[in-house]
């Protein structure tokens, strides 16, 4: 795990733990590109008709979520602080 400034919000958490998250959150992200994850489902029981709504992942904060796992597994480098100029 390389240092930073702040400690990652995954700090402590072991690399299995990790890397086991990393596997669910890349399942989760090809299942909501292929339209395999439902969102919203209708069933009939007896009596009545009844629904059932989950929400969604997003792809946005899942591919944020993989990133993030990836960097703190040293797959990806992690994002470097911004560069400023300095006047004098």
């Amino acid at each position: 795990m390389a240092s930073c400034r702040y400690p990652s919000l995954y700090a402590g958490l072991p690399q299995q733990q990790l890397q086991d998250a990393l596997t669910k959150a890349q399942a989760a992200l090809i299942e909501l590109n292929s339209g395999a994850r439902g969102v919203s489902f209708s069933y009939d029981q007896g009596s009545g008709t009844k629904s059932v709504t989950y929400t969604p992942a997003t792809r946005e904060g899942l591919t944020s979520l993989i990133r993030d796992l990836q960097a703190e597994l040293g797959i990806i480098p992690r994002a470097r602080r911004p560069m400023r100029l300095i006047y004098r």
